[in-house]
């Protein structure tokens, strides 16, 4: 390729052959093939009456060309006048001689004239062709402007007939996607709001016959004298979008897109200094959301992500496990970061997580204060050197309303984070399953959580979004019916409708091996605070409550030979009409032990019978523990006997009776261990859990 662009060089000026002809190059041309033509005839004897009828040939056949595209008399008439002249000229040459002076200076007049006339018509060719694009420019402007007049004059007089206030248009602006347009209005003078005109959405929505799904609205303009109004003709909620496959770099900065609203446009989220609140109902598409805002986090460069989710961590595990396994391999083959940068799904380890984002916090206060002394300001500078701590909170709204003693230590922990952290560069996300006054009732919460989401899916209980957006008007659920679909405000934008992306698992592991290099690391000064409790939070024992998966076999079940128990009763519907499901799960429960087994008598009944050695004492369960759950859990123990049981096979056998998760099971087992009602057997994957009548270092108890 080197040696053939030498060669190039080396050769002179590369011709283009496939070029058309200028008015030079076209005159040179002629003249030439004129010359050529005359000089063959007239040595060879050629009739000069051929030359004549080529040139009318020519002249004919190019005007014909010249009308079928269409080109402007001028043209046509030079064109064929050149043909005719040089075939004129061709066979004058041939009958006199084409080597005289006259016949050369002749032929170098036509040639002149040739060019000359072929200039003049090019530029009037070429003027001609603007003037007809400007023309058709000035056409479908003033079709434009005749449809934007129509629909101002259409607008001014709606909002007359519904609001009373006449408006003056200055402009309509058509969407680029299709879905709508927007109209920039001038209030009258005498006081009139634009919020009067955004409390009758509902009504001019009706008024203009707008499709199920679309809505006026109206929002305040360049000066308080103006307003904007965005009517959505195409209803886009309605469809199921999935996240965007370009995976490309976001930033703190430049906000993070967390769906797109009635206009198909982007929405996006500036979390820098403000909390983030999500409501949603069961189905709304809450969860998705989420993933869909971890996806975000994950592609931007300077945001470290850890995930609370006392739901067995199920908000953060899809982001975890196909690292943490070596499902998904980068380029290259080598093993890819989890897309989140922690994740806790029990109490103690979201303990450690907000203990340690206290401490990042504090101690970045006191490091980087020569960093933000050089940068003038009281805002840490978040880079990818220094990153952002975004902490996601899968329903924390409700552990903040909690009234478990222990769950409101966690709430006070997580608004000791918000309080503090902000200038440091720490947000939080919380999740909640409604806008209730239970939720909304923390002034934290509504003075930090700026960036607002109501997932409605058509649910209205629980959906007050008048307290979820105050000072907003014209907003009700039944505008958002679709799973997905619901509300969104920011500081940048207010609340109005907008949907959530669809995002697939396999996305999911998409992003995660894309995103994998892009992850900041902590700082240095925050990670010395953050101490070992972060830099091992990946270690084996952190992580074994992710790979639990405990099989059901683990709970003993009565064989032929009546060795175990038979747990039936816990999974069995109630009787109908019995007052206390638990009293009457217990009472079968303990009836199919008194069949097993001959258990001991109760202490507290009046007859005191004589011990039974071989027996099983149940007084455990009347009066230890006050719930039935734990009664239940403590029931289970006792019949897995000297070999225990686990927190997950404990957590089964209880979630259709008592709604049990793991993470609670875990709390009664850590209390009980405590206490001396359970011993813990084994570590890790290989724990068990037995009853201090069955432990091994003591002997059983009637």
């Amino acid at each position: 390729m080197a040696t053939t662009a030498t060669a190039n060089k080396d050769s002179g000026p590369v011709l283009d052959w496939s070029a058309g002809h200028g008015p030079v190059t076209g005159a040179l041309s002629a003249t030439t093939g004129a010359f050529a033509l005359a000089a063959t005839g007239a040595a060879t004897g050629m009739p000069p009456g051929w030359a004549l009828a080529v040139g009318t040939a020519g002249a004919l056949g190019h005007t014909i060309v010249g009308l079928r595209l269409r080109n402007a008399s001028r043209t046509l008439a030079t064109r064929a006048a050149s043909w005719l002249v040089g075939a004129g000229w061709t066979t004058w040459a041939m009958t006199h001689g084409p080597l005289t002076w006259a016949a050369l200076g002749s032929l170098a007049t036509v040639g002149v004239g040739i060019g000359a006339t072929a200039h003049s018509t090019a530029l009037y060719e070429e003027a001609r062709e603007e003037e007809a694009i400007a023309a058709e420019q000035r056409q479908i402007a003033a079709e434009l402007s005749a449809d934007r007049r129509a629909i101002a004059a259409e607008w001014v007089d709606r909002i007359q007939r519904v609001c009373s206030i006449t408006i003056r248009v200055v402009g309509v602006e058509q969407w680029a996607t299709g879905a709508g347009y927007s109209i920039d209005a001038e209030l009258p003078p005498g006081g009139a709001t634009w919020n009067k005109i955004a409390g009758e959405s509902a009504r001019l929505s009706a008024d203009a016959r707008l499709p199920h799904g679309c809505t006026a609205t109206a929002s305040p303009g360049v000066h308080q004298g103006r307003v904007i109004i965005d009517v959505t003709t195409v209803n886009v909620l309605e469809q199921e979008r999935t996240y965007p496959t370009d995976y490309g770099p976001l930033s703190v900065h430049t906000g993070i897109p967390w769906g797109y609203r009635t206009n198909a446009e982007q929405i996006l989220a500036y979390l820098r200094e403000q909390c983030a609140l999500i409501v949603g109902p069961t189905g709304s598409g809450k969860t998705n959301m989420v993933h869909s805002i971890l996806a975000g986090f994950a592609r931007a460069d300077d945001i470290l992500t850890w995930v609370i989710d006392l739901n067995a961590g199920s908000a953060g595990l899809p982001w975890v496990l196909p690292a943490l396994n070596g499902e998904i391999k980068a380029e290259g083959g080598k093993p890819v970061r989890p897309g989140i940068d922690w994740l806790a799904g029990t109490f103690d380890e979201a303990m450690t997580m907000l203990d340690t984002a206290v401490r990042v916090a504090k101690q970045r206060k006191m490091g980087y204060q020569d960093v933000l002394s050089r940068a003038n300001t009281d805002l840490l500078p978040i880079s990818a050197k220094i990153p952002q701590i975004m902490l996601v909170i899968d329903e924390g709204a409700e552990i903040l309303a909690s009234p478990d003693r222990q769950v409101r230590k966690l709430g006070e922990k997580i608004l000791e984070v918000i309080r503090i952290a902000r200038a440091m560069g720490i947000r939080t996300v919380l999740t909640a399953l409604g806008a209730t006054g239970s939720v909304l009732s923390n002034l934290m919460i509504r003075r930090e959580a700026k960036v607002r989401v109501a997932l409605t899916g058509g649910e209205t209980e629980g959906m007050d979004l008048s307290k979820m957006f105050p000072g907003s008007r014209g907003l009700r659920v039944d505008q958002a019916p679709h799973k997905g679909a619901g509300f969104m405000g920011t500081p940048e934008s207010s609340a109005a409708l907008f949907k959530a992306w669809r995002i697939l698992p396999n996305q999911i592991r998409d992003i995660i091996a894309a995103t994998s290099d892009r992850h900041p690391v902590l700082d240095d000064i925050s990670a010395r605070a953050a101490g070992p409790a972060y830099a091992r939070r990946w270690d084996a024992d952190r992580t074994t409550w992710m790979r639990d998966h405990a099989p059901a076999d683990d709970i003993p079940a009565t064989g032929s030979s009546g060795e175990g128990l038979n747990l039936s009763a816990l999974c069995s519907e109630q009787p109908v009409g019995q007052a206390s499901p638990e009293d009457e799960m217990l009472r079968q429960f303990r009836a199919q032990i008194d069949a097993e087994f001959a258990t001991a008598p109760d202490p507290h009944t009046a007859a005191e019978a004589p011990p039974v050695s071989s027996g099983l004492n149940l007084s455990a369960l009347r009066g230890e523990q006050d719930s039935p759950a734990q009664q239940a859990a403590l029931a289970l123990l006792l019949a897995a006997g000297r070999e225990g049981t686990g927190a997950s096979a404990i957590a089964r056998a209880l979630a259709d009776a008592h709604g049990t998760n793991r993470q609670t099971v875990v709390g009664w087992l850590k209390t009980w261990t405590q206490d001396g009602t359970v011993v813990r057997v084994g570590e890790g994957t290989k724990a068990r859990y037995v009853h201090r009548r069955h432990a091994p270092e003591q002997p059983p108890q009637d």
